[in-house]
């Protein structure tokens, strides 16, 4: 079974498939009728899958100019189902098994919902129930716990963007070339990102072996990457760990810090990068282990900080700021001696039927 490293190592390859063939995979899927009666988005999601919505919601809102929400399935299924009639309703469930997106996109579909539903898996409960199939352009993640899946995902989400703003003539030729140029970019970058990512863990492991709590904080696209931190150190892990918006972290959090905490800063060089030093400034007056991971060229690099030297769209940095996060979180576990292809409550599933 491949690891979560492995599957870190192929998302350039994963990326350009699915930049090659972006057009199969959701070029005829939104018709001109349909996408004129939007004006709204919403994306139903949990885990990691939601994590990867929350790396591509600055960007939809930006290109589709209308409000773009995410919800939880469950939640949405048993007390939210008061939908608009001209929402577009994305699913997510990269595996295709989650209970509560099954549940949901069979309820929305019987209220006379069309939803889109996002999956790698064809022949899964969610392929099976979903009227308006979008397939991710990958293979099937053997690994349970996610990594290429989360960032495909995010990348899957920018083009069905650019898609729908084209189909809509909202977005000029020029612009929506320049936005898949970038895409290109990034994509090209990712070897350089993955080397970065990897050295910069080497330098810190032993560090953070010692790590009983590790905090993310990011915002814009990089909450979404803060969000998937949370889940991949408490998956992988299995320490606590939480990931927070800044301005959230900043109104009641910060008084739970503790003075042996780890706390990473994610940097994607947007616009709230003055707030977040203010943050790093009172963080490293309380706290030894302060860490930040910058998209771009970071002026004044510290001992601790990892620079990826990426520089794009602060709202596409969700796309490769994940990597170094992965990575930590799969490198930890192995150090700790964690089973990862064994769960460590097998009967979790069978009791609670959270996937099927």
């Amino acid at each position: 079974m491949k690891s979560i490293e492995d599957y870190v190592n192929l998302e350039p390859q994963y990326y350009q498939s699915v930049l090659d063939n972006y057009q199969s995979l959701f070029g005829d899927k939104f018709t001109k009728d349909e996408v004129t009666k939007f004006d709204n988005v919403v994306i139903y999601a949990t885990g990691s899958s939601s994590n990867a919505a929350y790396g591509a919601l600055p960007f939809m809102s930006k290109i589709l100019k209308m409000p773009v929400r995410i919800e939880e399935p469950s939640i949405s299924e048993n007390y939210l189902l008061n939908v608009k009639k001209n929402t577009l309703c994305l699913a997510i469930s990269q595996g295709g098994h989650s209970y509560s997106v099954v549940k949901l996109i069979e309820r929305l579909q019987e209220a006379g919902h069309k939803v889109y539903t996002l999956t790698s898996e064809l022949d899964s409960p969610v392929a099976k129930i979903s009227k308006n199939l979008l397939l991710m352009g990958m293979p099937v993640e053997e690994m349970p716990y996610v990594s290429a899946g989360y960032s495909v995902e995010i990348l899957d989400l920018l083009l069905i963007t650019l898609t729908i703003a084209s189909v809509k003539n909202q977005i000029t030729s020029a612009c929506y070339q320049k936005y898949l140029t970038e895409l290109t970019s990034i994509v090209q970058a990712m070897p350089s990102v993955i080397k970065r990512s990897s050295q910069w863990i080497d330098l810190h492991l032993s560090e953070f072996s010692n790590a009983q709590r590790i905090m993310f904080i990011g915002y814009g696209a990089a909450y979404g990457v803060s969000r998937e931190g949370e889940t991949k150190i408490t998956e992988a892990v299995r320490i606590s760990s939480w990931g927070k918006e800044l301005e959230e972290y900043m109104h009641g959090p910060y008084l739970g810090l503790k003075h042996d905490d780890f706390v990473i800063c994610l940097e994607p060089n947007g616009k709230l990068q003055k707030r977040q030093e203010l943050l790093q400034q009172f963080l490293n007056k309380h706290i030894e282990h302060v860490y930040s991971i910058y998209a771009g060229v970071a002026q004044n690099l510290g001992n601790h900080d990892l620079s990826l030297q990426v520089e794009t769209n602060e709202l596409l940095s969700a796309l490769f700021m994940t990597v170094p996060v992965h990575l930590l979180a799969y490198r930890l576990s192995q150090k700790k001696g964690i089973d990862l292809q064994h769960s460590a409550y097998p009967d979790f599933d069978k009791i609670t039927a959270s996937k099927i």
